[in-house]
C-alpha cells in the first residue's frame, strides 16, 4: 500500500505532476488561438462554454505547437525541464538546439506530446478537486439542510448520499493516477525523442576520450617530473647530510644538484598546470628531450651519489621530437625506480641503442629493498607501459635470476603503425 502511495503521491510523482501542469500553461495559448479558427468555423460565439468545442480549440492547437517547437532553443529547455522535474539522466538527453531535420521532427513530437497530456491533466487537475470535494461533503451538507440542495434526482436515494465520499476520493485517486501514469510515460519517451542522436552520441563520447587522453597525460607527466625529481631531491639531501662535515665539496655539489633540480621541475610544473586551466596556454617551459637534458639528468642523479654507468649506442640528436620526449621520460622514471628500490649506493646500468629500426632503452640495477611485484604495480611503470605503447613499442619491467631488477623499453623509430 504504501508503495502504491509513493507512486501516485511521492516526490517524483509530484514533480512530474507539476511538470504536466506546465505543458498545460504552455498549451493554453494555442488552445486560445485554436478558439479563433473554431469559433468562425462553426457559428459559435461562446466556444469555452461547450465542452465538445473546447476539445476541438484543444486539437486545432496542438498542431500549431508542434510548428513552433521548431524553435531551436526548444529542445535544450524541454530537456532540462524533463531532467528535473521528470528525473530523468542527463546524459540520456540532449541539451543542444535541434539541428537537423530528424532532431526538429523528434523535437516537434515531444513538445506536441507533452503540451497534450498537460493539457488534459490540467484540465483534469482544475476541474476534478471541486467536483471531488463537493462529493466529500455533500452528505455532511445535507443532513445540516434537512433536505435536497437542487441536485439531480440520483442523490434522493440515502445510498447515493453515503457513497458520495467514496466516489469523490476515488476521482481524486483517479486523478493521481492519470497524472503518474502520464508523467511515467512522457519520462519514458523522453530519451527516444529528446536524447542525443548516435551523431551527437559519437561526438561526446570522443570529446570523453580526448579529455581522458588529457588527463592521463598530464597524470604521467606530473608523476614522472615530480616523482623523480622528490626521489633525486630525497637521495640527494641525504648523501649532502651524510658528508657535510667530511666531504663541503661534494655537499656543494649536492646542494647545487637539487636547486637545478627543483627549479626545472617547478618550471615543468607550471606548464602542466597551464594545461590544466581551462582556456591557459601550456607554459612556457618547453618539455625536455632526450637529445637535450638526458646530460643533466644523469648529472643530477650522479650528484646524489648514485653509480650510474650510461651507454648510449645512438643519436639522440636524431630522434623525432615525440620520440626523444616519451624515451627521456620513460629513462627518467626507470632511474627513478632505480633510486628507490636499489639503494643510494647501488650500481646502474643504462643502455640507449638502436637496434633494428627500434629504440632500445635498457635499466637494469640490483634489488635491495622492496620492489613492483608486477610490471604494471606501480604508478610510474603503467606510465611507461602506456607512452610504449601509443608509440607503438612495448615495456617489460621485473626481476632477472640474477637478483637485478631490469626495465626494457622497445619504441619504433617510425612512429605507432
Amino acid at each position: 500500500m504504501s508503495a502504491l502511495a509513493r507512486l501516485l503521491f511521492g516526490r517524483r510523482a509530484r514533480l512530474r505532476w507539476i511538470h504536466l501542469i506546465l505543458g498545460g500553461a504552455l498549451a493554453m495559448p494555442y488552445v486560445l488561438v485554436g478558439s479563433v479558427v473554431i469559433g468562425p468555423a462553426t457559428g459559435s460565439k461562446d466556444v469555452f462554454g461547450s465542452f465538445p468545442l473546447q476539445l476541438a480549440s484543444f486539437g486545432v492547437g496542438l498542431p500549431l505547437a508542434a510548428v513552433t517547437s521548431l524553435f531551436p532553443l526548444t529542445r535544450p529547455l524541454e530537456s532540462a525541464a524533463v531532467r528535473w522535474l521528470c528525473g530523468v539522466d542527463a546524459d540520456r538527453l540532449a541539451l543542444t538546439p535541434a539541428r537537423t531535420r530528424g532532431e526538429k521532427g523528434r523535437t516537434a513530437a515531444w513538445f506536441t506530446l507533452h503540451l497534450g497530456f498537460g493539457g488534459i491533466i490540467a484540465g483534469m487537475s482544475l476541474a476534478l478537486p471541486p467536483f471531488a470535494v463537493v462529493l466529500i461533503v455533500l452528505p455532511v451538507v445535507a443532513g445540516l439542510r434537512g433536505g435536497r440542495l437542487g441536485l439531480p434526482e440520483v442523490f434522493d436515494h440515502s445510498w447515493v448520499l453515503a457513497l458520495a465520499p467514496v466516489a469523490g476520493v476515488a476521482s481524486l485517486v483517479a486523478l493521481a493516477g492519470c497524472a503518474a501514469g502520464c508523467g511515467a510515460l512522457l519520462a519514458r519517451w523522453a530519451p527516444p525523442l529528446l536524447g542525443p542522436t548516435p551523431r551527437e552520441r559519437l561526438a561526446a563520447a570522443e570529446a570523453r576520450a580526448a579529455d581522458l587522453a588529457v588527463r592521463n597525460r598530464l597524470a604521467r607527466e606530473l608523476h614522472d617530473s615530480v616523482g623523480h625529481a622528490l626521489s633525486a631531491v630525497t637521495l640527494q639531501a641525504g648523501a649532502a647530510r651524510r658528508v657535510l662535515d667530511s666531504d663541503p665539496e661534494f655537499v656543494r655539489e649536492a646542494l647545487a644538484a637539487i636547486e637545478d633540480t627543483t627549479r626545472r621541475t617547478v618550471g615543468e610544473l607550471d606548464a602542466v598546470l597551464g594545461v590544466l586551466r581551462e582556456g591557459d596556454a601550456p607554459g612556457p617551459a618547453p618539455a625536455p628531450t632526450l637529445a637535450a637534458d638526458l646530460d643533466g639528468l644523469l648529472r643530477r642523479t650522479r650528484a646524489g651519489g648514485q653509480r650510474v654507468s650510461a651507454i648510449v649506442d645512438a643519436d639522440p640528436e636524431a630522434l623525432p621530437p615525440l620520440l626523444s620526449r616519451e624515451a627521456y621520460r620513460i629513462v627518467q622514471e626507470g632511474l627513478s625506480n632505480a633510486l628507490k628500490h636499489a639503494g643510494g649506493r647501488a650500481a646502474v646500468e643504462l643502455r640507449i641503442a638502436v637496434t633494428g629500426g627500434d629504440l632500445e632503452i635498457t635499466v637494469e640495477n640490483p634489488v635491495d629493498g622492496p620492489a613492483p611485484s608486477r610490471a604494471g604495480g606501480g604508478h610510474g611503470l603503467r606510465g611507461i607501459a602506456d607512452r610504449a605503447r601509443l608509440l607503438g613499442g612495448t615495456a617489460t619491467a621485473g626481476p632477472t635470476p640474477t637478483r637485478t631488477w631490469r626495465l626494457h623499453a622497445r619504441l619504433p623509430m617510425t612512429g605507432p603503425v
